[in-house]
């Protein structure tokens, strides 16, 4: 008797904790629109703002040679 009453407490607490995990806050649907607003205006205007380079970019020029360190064939 003792072991059904024991194994009935574990099964009602097994039980409560799956419930409550189970549960959620009741939303009603609107979420709060923490993002900040795009301007479409205002990102062309600091996009022309950027200067464009005079020469182009080479990632890898410190780990190679550049062209007048290299011997001719």
């Amino acid at each position: 008797m003792r072991i059904l009453v024991i194994a009935a407490t574990v099964l009602a607490l097994t039980a409560a904790s799956a419930q409550a995990q189970g549960r959620r806050q009741p939303n009603d649907g609107a979420k709060p629109d923490n993002t900040p607003k795009v301007d479409e205006k205002a990102y062309k205007a600091a996009l022309e703002r950027i200067p464009e380079p005079k020469d182009k970019y080479d990632p890898w020029g410190g780990a190679r040679p550049s062209e007048a360190a290299k011997k001719p064939k």
